[in-house]
């Protein structure tokens, strides 16, 4: 789903922001039970080094739940078989509500 089509969208179940490596982050959504994973206009997956930057984004919409989303590498380390669903994922509160 691309940022401009994201802008169309003001109800969204839940915003996933997933934590990918040291201070990197891609964002995602789940709307009407599917998960998107968000696009600019080229194609290129929306990151940043900042999370609230990601949740700027969502600062108009309607969002029932947004979460921080780490798949820990402990299964892999002590080996058990890889692609496992081993996420973490911790509620964050919307830092942009007053």
């Amino acid at each position: 789903m691309t940022l401009s089509e994201l802008a169309k969208i003001t109800e969204i179940e839940k915003v996933c922001i997933h934590s990918l490596e040291s201070n990197l982050y891609q964002l995602s959504i789940i709307s009407e039970g599917e998960e998107h994973y968000i696009t600019d206009q080229k194609g290129v997956f929306v990151t940043s080094h900042n999370k609230l930057d990601l949740q700027k984004i969502f600062t108009n919409k309607q969002v029932d739940k947004m979460v921080l989303c780490h798949q820990s590498a402990y299964d892999e380390m002590v080996g058990q078989p890889v692609g496992g669903t081993n996420i973490l994922e911790v509620p964050l509160g919307d830092p942009f509500k007053q």
